[in-house]
């Protein structure tokens, strides 16, 4: 329908008709500042009453009407509902459609083609809504301002109005409503444009004359507000951040950063195969004859970053995960130069080691200067252990499987935030964050607690490296941080393939740590690397892959006379190794169990005394354990001591609950040549009945490093059931026993062990440390009795031992 159309039919511009069709076509769109004599409005009296349910109806919806002007203009007091102007916009699209179809006025229509001469249409004259109709029509529109057809009809048969009276009435009464809406949208809107045009006035003014914020007088030129001063510093902090990472991208990538075209929104830095932050300089000869090849400066798919996990470094940000990326490539690089064989990092001692050129280190490092009170512990050392490159990286890149493998060294290890799990399948360019704790078997050595990185990379073909270096390296340092103490140098370890599935093994220690907190029984063997040193983790793990050829080749051999079937070696060796690691940990007292240290006057300051509550352990008997450990040096080579205490017939000389009865060996499971090595079930070899239901578990071990005798009272019923192959997770014991380790009182020389283990005649430091259940009530309370008898057991078992051996 075209609005000329109707204009044409209506015969004048003041017929009613026509008028009338064009107020209801154009109405819906009229613009806001169109008068409002456009449309008619129906009137609205105030002095007529109002009906309760009106009243009810105009507080709910906070809608206010006023009359304006003399015209019957409407318009909205500053509360007006916002539910009805909701449901007005909501209706807006079918109001429009609805007035397209409006065919006549809401008045009465008079007969427009009389019989007249000139057949002048007639002025239709409008009927005027009562009162009484204006009002149900309002107190309708307020609760429904669309009515439905239904709706419609009822109220022209209450009113008595036409259909289309009521239709169009409420079409013209929405326009209305919207026209009075955006007319107060517009006030609104342009008042706050006033607002802030006369704000960027003044702002421009405060621009163009410029005021101290201090003296209130004309700012003098160069000065900047606080503000302005701080994005400044913000700026540059980020151009560095920028500048860093593109270096770092470089590093990378092998190729400016500029190549790399836009960045994307979700970064992902990548690690090349080879390309390590200046490695290529020092690849190609290194350490000990290990020859990467041409695979030092090959190219490879980059390394992409995953997500951080919940832990203790929770919530890592980009920027620090791409500061421990710099901090493990610069480690990395380090540790293949100082593997190197003809490196002047290192100098020849008097008996063969190696030792750090510290003059030398400090040029080349990029790690910050040490702390005035820490000393360095620096070594190197190589050896050939059974396994191949590949199953090793994988053992020390397993937390549980790494602090398995060095038993007495790691007391406990976590990984707590896995940044890259390297690629193509395998752990080159994995990097992750670790937590440890390493002991020394000693009550005078404390633990070391350490948060590092490790980092693992493939520099050729069977050929990869493995480095660990701290997270607060470079930071400085309180004696309320935990992880201050000590501090891991970029340390680890080179391994390269050799035949026969063997493995060379390269191995860099370098800590540095606060001496204060040592003992002076250990200062001079911890500085030589006797506690930590590269040669320790070495002998340890030449054990470890030894015992265990061992064991897969006696398994397959008829030669074992054991009479215990595998799933019975296997129980019997978990339960030992259970047995071992609550041992070391009565002694380092370390975080895997909860023990309370204990202080006592009548007990030497070098015995150590701790209690903790064994409850609902199925592995440990209930009640209060009591763990006394004490350290002392013998005069005796540690060989000799070692054979004299693993042997079950020296026994009844120095074991004092044994009641000097001998002990007899009837079960033996070894775990390498010459029985030393090796996990034995020991009898009294007696008659009575009533004692042979206790059996003694016992594990030994030697290496050129240390030596260690551990046992712990089982009975027969659970061993035998341990023998069969059964769990032996509910076989209760408290271990106690001996370590043997290297070392003397200052000014004593320590000598490097020899192949068999002896270190000549200059003594060795004896550990001794028990483990008793002093009462099977968990809430029973320690007495000073059990401590003195505990103190005194330890006292008179050194007392036997020095005495069997001669020991002054």
């Amino acid at each position: 329908m075209s609005l000329g159309g109707l204009i044409s039919s209506s015969g004048g511009g003041n017929s009613g008709g026509g008028r009338a069709r064009v107020v209801a076509e154009i109405a819906p769109h009229a613009p806001s500042f169109m008068p409002s004599g456009t449309i008619a409005h129906p009137r609205f009296h105030p002095s007529s009453p109002i009906p309760n349910s009106m009243q009810i109806s105009s507080s709910a919806l906070s809608l206010s009407i006023q009359k304006m002007d003399g015209h019957g203009e409407l318009g909205f007091a500053e509360n007006f509902d916002p539910v009805i102007i909701g449901r007005l916009r909501d209706d807006e699209y079918e109001s429009r459609s609805g007035s397209d179809n409006f065919e006549g006025a809401s008045g009465d229509d008079q007969d427009g083609g009389g019989g007249g001469g000139d057949q002048r249409p007639r002025k239709k004259k409008y009927h005027r809504h009562t009162p009484n109709q204006i009002q149900e029509l309002e107190n309708f529109f307020k609760e429904c301002p669309h009515p439905d057809e239904k709706q419609r009809s009822e109220l022209s048969r209450r009113l008595s109005l036409e259909t289309k009276q009521v239709k169009f009435w409420f079409q013209n009464r929405r326009t209305q409503m919207k026209t009075q809406l955006e007319r107060h949208e517009n006030i609104i809107l342009r008042q706050e444009n006033d607002k802030l045009r006369a704000e960027n006035g003044v702002i421009k003014d405060a621009m163009s004359n410029p005021v101290c914020n201090n003296c209130g007088g004309p700012a003098i030129p160069g000065q900047i507000s606080f503000e302005e001063h701080q994005l400044r510093i913000e700026n540059a902090r980020l151009k560095d951040e920028l500048n860093r990472i593109c270096t770092l991208a470089n590093k990378f990538l092998g190729r400016p950063i500029s190549s790399l075209g836009n960045a994307s929104s979700g970064l992902e830095l990548g690690v090349g195969r080879t390309g390590m932050g200046g490695m290529n300089a020092v690849g190609a000869d290194l350490p000990l004859g290990l020859d990467l090849g041409d695979g030092i400066s090959s190219s490879s798919p980059m390394m992409p970053l995953v997500k951080t996990c919940s832990g203790m470094m929770g919530n890592e940000v980009p920027f620090e995960r791409s500061m421990y990326i710099d901090l493990a490539l610069a480690a990395m690089d380090e540790l293949v130069k100082m593997a190197q064989v003809d490196s002047p990092l290192w100098i020849k001692s008097s008996d063969g080691t190696d030792i750090l050129n510290l003059e030398e280190y400090r040029a080349f490092s990029c790690i910050g200067m040490k702390p005035s009170s820490f000393v360095t512990e620096a070594t190197r050392d190589t050896c050939v252990v059974i396994l191949n490159s590949l199953a090793l990286v994988e053992t020390l890149m397993d937390a549980n499987r790494w602090a398995e493998m060095f038993q007495c060294l790691v007391a406990r290890a976590s990984t707590i935030n896995m940044i890259s799990n390297g690629m193509d399948g395998t752990r080159n360019g994995a990097l992750q964050v670790m937590h440890a704790e390493l002991q020394m078997l000693s009550p005078l050595i404390p633990v070391r607690p350490l948060k590092f990185l490790r980092f693992c990379k493939q520099h050729a073909e069977g050929v990869w490296a493995v480095v660990d270096v701290s997270l607060d390296i470079n930071q400085e340092g309180s004696n309320t941080n935990p992880f201050w103490n000590c501090r891991r140098l970029p340390s680890g370890c080179i391994v390269q393939d050799m035949p026969n599935n063997c493995s060379k093994v390269t191995w860099i220690e370098h800590t540095e740590y606060d001496e204060n907190v040592v003992h002076p029984l250990f200062r001079q063997s911890l500085r030589s690397g006797m506690g930590f040193g590269a040669h320790r983790w070495l002998a340890t793990l030449q054990r470890q892959f030894e015992s265990l050829a061992f064991l897969i080749s006696s398994a397959n051999s008829s030669e074992d006379h054991s009479g215990i079937g595998v799933n019975g070696k296997k129980s019997m060796l978990k339960l030992a190794q259970r047995m071992v690691d609550n041992f070391c940990a009565g002694i380092s007292a370390s975080s895997v169990r909860k023990w309370d240290k204990l202080c006592f006057e009548n007990v030497s300051e070098d015995t150590r005394v701790m209690a903790r509550k064994s409850m609902n352990d199925p592995g440990e008997p209930p009640g209060i354990v009591l763990s006394v450990a004490t350290t002392v040096w013998v005069p005796v080579s540690r060989h000799r001591v070692f054979e004299f205490l693993r042997d079950e017939q020296f026994r009844k000389e120095w074991d004092i609950l044994s009641s000097n009865v001998p002990m007899q060996r009837i079960v033996q499971i070894a775990k390498g040549q010459g029985g030393a090595n090796g996990v034995s079930l020991l009898r009294a070899n007696e008659t009575n009945a009533n004692d042979s239901n206790m059996l003694i578990l016992q594990e030994t071990w030697t290496d050129p490093s240390g030596s260690l005798v551990v046992y712990a009272p089982v009975d027969t019923e659970s061993i035998n059931v341990v023998m069969r192959g059964g769990d032996s997770a509910y076989v209760a014991l408290l271990p106690s026993g001996f370590a043997i380790l290297p070392g003397g009182p200052p000014g004593y020389e320590v000598v490097k062990s020899e192949g068999n283990g002896s270190d000549g005649s200059n003594g060795c430091l004896l550990t001794v440390a028990f483990q008793i259940l002093v009462s099977s009530l968990p809430t029973a309370k320690i007495n000073m009795e059990s401590v003195e008898t505990v103190s005194t057991l330890i006292s008179c078992t050194i007392q036997k031992i020095k005495s069997s051996l001669q020991a002054a």
